[in-house]
């Protein structure tokens, strides 16, 4: 037995926000541009082992192979500190999902730090390798705002001035050559070499990091957009059903007192049209008042507690008895019910999918019900020409529509709006042999009747 619960409107899965779009696309984009910093941090931790690397690689060919000494102890402690660091931000970044500019701002500061540490005892601004410090620069460049960047300026150039005023200069062997022969060129072509690899294969990664977040926030935007007018449509249907409701009572009592004249209760065929026409006011009453509910303002009725097979089934039932469907193939293979809250809006999405079905294919339809995991999966098949390839790439998007008449492509696209406002989606694809399948997924989480509601 059905029990009258308060109307409302299904919630939102879990994970996801009811509060106006652009709030909403706002939390998506701050979401998406904190997803974009790990990205950066991590690539400055893989950048931190190459440099650890390439810096153990040449102390060994510095001091063991051009016989140049070097104070190793020192400078294996500066290593042994990168390393440790690098580890701390690793595991840090694995737990700490946010990282901010200035967090990015201290790692490279960071680095800074411990490069001017081993030019320390390496000679100082007299090191080729002291040119590394413009690949810093150029990442903060990339990387940080413009004051952030200013300040890897200013405290690069105040560890380049240390380093020539008290770095410890280097014993160089007498018997060096000039040219490539001198350790300094080679230290040069080298650091030269280092400069220019590392900046190609890390400003095209970072590129390539903020040219996705640039196209994702584009994306969000046009979803802001695309939601924003949803509300206003709701508004707009809203504030019309509500001006409505009060021409169709005035019509409902009228045909009442019709119905009971003898004028038309003496003539069968006339009272049959009075009666039809009350069914029909009565069927616009309830949409308008299906209209409100959608909008969290109940007119008179209330939501009913139900299930979910009992919904679609009376979904069903409702929309075969309303279309000029010549063959509908109803298949629910849902399993074990779930209690939900009966819901227009709910109810209308499936029946714009249906709709657009009968449209393209009049003499076939078919609907397919089943539980996926803890998703509920609705799939309307149609015997229709299929959708146009440029329709299936902008799916959702208003006015795409294959019917070639002004005005319509808004049928998925409040289809798609709906769906994603509950955490689910909207699939379509065309049939191998002809006709088209959409497939409309929800979350159960998003619909089902909360433990409470029916008290």
């Amino acid at each position: 037995m059905q029990t009258p619960v308060p109307a409302k409107i299904p919630r939102p899965a879990e994970g996801a926000d009811s509060r106006q779009p652009q709030s909403v696309a706002a939390a998506r984009i701050r979401r998406f541009s904190e997803a974009t910093g790990r990205k950066n941090m991590q690539l400055l931790i893989q950048l931190r082992w190459i440099a650890v690397v390439g810096q153990i690689i040449t102390i060994a060919v510095v001091h063991f192979l051009l016989g140049i000494t070097l104070p190793l102890e020192p400078l294996l402690v500066v290593l042994g500190a990168i390393t440790v660091f690098n580890l701390a931000s690793r595991l840090r970044w694995q737990v700490q999902q946010v990282v901010t500019d200035g967090e990015l701002l201290l790692a490279l500061l960071v680095d800074v730090g411990m490069l001017t540490l081993m030019l320390y005892f390496t000679g100082g601004a007299a090191n080729p390798f002291a040119w590394l410090y413009l690949l810093q620069i150029t990442l903060g460049a990339m990387l940080l705002t413009p004051q952030a960047t200013w300040i890897m300026v200013i405290a690069t150039t105040l560890c380049f001035a240390w380093l020539a005023l008290l770095a410890r200069p280097l014993p160089m062997p007498a018997h060096m050559d000039g040219g490539l022969a001198n350790p300094y060129m080679q230290g040069m072509l080298v650091c030269f070499a280092l400069n220019a690899g590392l900046l190609v294969t890390f400003i095209v990664r970072i590129t390539r990091n903020l040219r996705q977040r640039d196209a994702h926030l584009a994306d969000l935007r046009q979803r802001a957009a695309e939601e924003e007018n949803i509300v206003r449509m709701g508004l707009l249907a809203s504030g019309a059903a509500h001006e409505l409701g009060t021409p169709l009572a005035t019509l409902a009592v009228i045909l009442g007192d019709w119905a009971r004249l003898p004028t038309f209760t003496s003539d069968p065929e006339l009272l049959e049209e009075v009666l039809e026409m009350q069914a029909q006011i009565q069927r616009c009453k309830a949409i308008v008042s299906g209209i409100l509910m959608s909008a969290g303002e109940a007119r008179g009725e209330s939501s009913e507690e139900t299930s979910i097979c009992v919904f679609l089934d009376e979904l069903v039932e409702e929309w075969k008895a309303s279309r000029p469907v010549t063959s509908f193939v109803y298949d629910n293979r849902f399993g074990q019910d779930v209690p939900v809250v009966s819901d227009s809006t709910l109810k209308q999405t499936i029946c714009n999918i249906l709709d657009n079905a009968l449209e393209a294919s009049p003499h076939h339809v078919s609907l397919e019900v089943e539980r996926n995991a803890d998703a509920l999966r609705i799939t309307v098949k149609d015997n229709g020409s299929g959708f146009p390839p440029e329709m299936l790439a902008q799916l959702g998007k208003p006015y795409q529509s294959s019917k070639g008449r002004p005005g319509r492509g808004m049928g998925l696209f409040l289809v798609v709006n709906v769906a994603r406002t509950l955490g689910g989606r909207v699939t379509a694809r065309n049939r191998v042999g002809g006709g088209a399948v959409v497939t409309l997924t929800l979350p159960l989480a998003a619909i089902a009747l909360e433990e409470g509601d029916d008290s």
